[in-house]
């Protein structure tokens, strides 16, 4: 099984370095095994700031370029167009599967080959992620449900006897103790993709700049019939948002963020399902917005969220 590892870089040359010393030592690991069956590539998505000659140097001192190519997207296309570049490589060179790992996440042990050996048990599993926790060991969410209009309703109102009831319906699945199969999809920070799905259901859709694009991928793949599984053995460090700055809650919502999940719902549900998810979202919102100034709890929201996502639904019905 021929392996191509993929990550992707923008601005943040240091720390894709850093993962990339966590994933040689699993690429050596299996081409000792079984010469070239793994190489990885670095695509740098336009950074413009020095990147893309910082981790050419950053391979070479590590006499890694045997390994290692560094590719230059052309354009800071998002995270689906970025990536896809190493998927457009890997159909190309005859790969098997696809690793994709954030800049900001290290494998931890074997958790590489964790993933392959259980793509390699499991035929019928087209993709799979593992446990993904941070770098103080708190986990992170690992496996999810598709967010639907009923999600939409829990996670904006934040009601405690309304999530319970709801509990199967929340995006975020606890995080499982054992390997499952009947996931509905997993994170890209770190992910194996078999290129016999992509050549069946496409790349990622690079309508999405960034969010979803993994959700709707994974989507695609089961309407295919193939299983997503989280392999709990498969163990990585992320640094949530290092990149994006997702967890700043005194910016605007991005606008990529409402613009993504309206394409998600419109493409997977149509436009009357966007309409309802739209409408019960804003009144949760407000509803929330009201409950948590009676009740003095901290913001949970980006600055003016309300009516950044108002505006956004009214700009783009």
């Amino acid at each position: 099984m021929r392996v191509l590892c993929c990550l992707l870089n923008w601005r943040t040359p240091d720390m894709t370095l850093q993962a990339l010393d966590t994933l040689l030592v699993e690429v050596r690991a299996l081409n000792a095994r079984v010469p070239g069956s793994a190489k990885v590539a670095i695509v740098d998505n336009d950074s413009g700031d020095g990147s893309e000659d910082a981790l050419r140097k950053g391979v070479a001192d590590r006499n890694a370029g045997d390994v290692v190519d560094v590719l230059q997207s052309g354009k800071n296309g998002g995270y689906g167009y970025g990536n896809n570049v190493a998927l457009r490589k890997a159909i190309k060179d005859g790969d098997d599967v696809v690793y994709l790992l954030n800049s900001d996440a290290f494998v931890e042990g074997t958790a590489l080959q964790t993933l392959l050996a259980h793509l390699e048990q499991h035929p019928q599993v087209g993709i799979a992620g593992g446990y993904i926790h941070g770098v103080d060991g708190e986990p992170h969410p690992g496996a999810f449900h598709y967010p639907t209009i009923w999600s939409e309703i829990e996670g904006s109102v934040r009601f405690g006897p309304l999530s319970k009831l709801l509990k199967d319906k929340i995006v975020p699945r606890p995080v499982p103790t054992t390997t499952v199969h009947d996931v509905d999809w997993v994170p890209g920070a770190s992910m194996v993709i078999r290129t016999a799905v992509l050549k069946e259901v496409g790349l990622f859709d690079e309508t999405f700049f960034l969010y979803y694009e993994e959700t709707d991928l994974c989507h695609r793949a089961t309407d295919a019939g193939w299983q997503i599984a989280f392999v709990r053995e498969a163990s990585v460090a992320h640094i949530v948002g290092a990149t994006t700055g997702v967890k700043n809650l005194k910016r605007r919502t991005p606008g990529y963020l409402l613009d993504s999940r309206r394409h998600y719902f419109l493409k997977h549900h149509g436009r009357a399902y966007l309409w309802a998810a739209n409408a019960v979202y804003a009144a949760g919102l407000a509803s929330f917005r009201v409950r948590r100034r009676l009740q003095g709890k901290p913001e949970q929201d980006y600055d003016r969220a309300l009516q950044d996502f108002v505006a956004h639904c009214v700009k783009n019905p």
